[in-house]
């Protein structure tokens, strides 16, 4: 178990963001893997086109972000979120989708994903969530994102731990839809000490994503000001 009053490790030095794609359609594999070649930031290490070959993929390579296809010949791809991060908690998911509702995106947050993308939108959208997921942050679509929160909070049968004043006002401010930027900001903190403040938030409300832990936090009264 992790002790939350341990300092926790600072974040890998900046580099390219490597990516895994998961997606058994050639095509839009292809096409991905062509647009990315314009973005030096991205770096694509793999791309497969099952969930079996992602896993040796992902261990081999161990990339930052794996952009997950949601159905797949072996299987449904958000089930298989817990499996790619059993390989590495630092391995973020981002979810790609043709369709998806909010119950779609709790069931993604519940189980440690990192995001959630409509096949349908653009490349700088998906180029703007990667930067965002590999900053440590998550992404989902605003019309679901109020639904999804609902559902997490209904289903959350956890108590609440103590959080410091300080973890609260983070947490506070992670409801109010900030991201590390405006945080470090407002608080006139370092990036570092905010990540830092997040995760220590994750240990102890049990979560998995920031937006699951205010979900938790709501639930249980935790953004009560002290």
């Amino acid at each position: 178990m992790v002790d939350p009053t341990s300092p926790l490790p600072l974040p890998p030095a900046a580099g390219p963001i490597r990516v895994l794609l998961v997606e058994d359609h050639k095509m839009v594999a292809e096409a991905l893997g062509a647009a990315f070649e314009e973005f030096p930031e991205i770096h694509l290490v793999a791309s497969v086109e099952s969930l079996a070959h992602g896993m040796i993929a992902a261990e081999e390579h161990l990339p930052d972000i794996v952009l997950l296809d949601r159905r797949l010949p072996d299987g449904d791809g958000i089930e298989a979120i817990a499996r790619f991060r059993a390989i590495s908690p630092s391995i973020r998911v981002l979810v790609l989708t043709g369709d998806a509702n909010s119950a779609i995106a709790a069931r993604i947050l519940e189980v440690g994903g990192a995001g959630l993308l409509l096949k349908s939108g653009l490349l700088d959208e998906l180029v703007t969530a990667i930067r965002t997921v590999a900053a440590g942050d998550v992404i989902i679509d605003p019309e679901l994102l109020g639904g999804a929160l609902a559902m997490l909070a209904g289903s959350s049968g956890r108590l609440g731990p103590v959080l410091t004043v300080r973890e609260r006002q983070v947490l506070g401010l992670i409801a109010d839809g900030a991201g590390t930027d405006r945080i470090a900001e407002e608080l006139r903190l370092a990036r570092n000490t905010v990540r830092n403040h997040v995760q220590r938030i994750l240990v102890k409300t049990g979560t998995h994503s920031k937006l699951e832990a205010v979900a938790h936090a709501r639930k249980n009264g935790l953004l009560e000001r002290p």
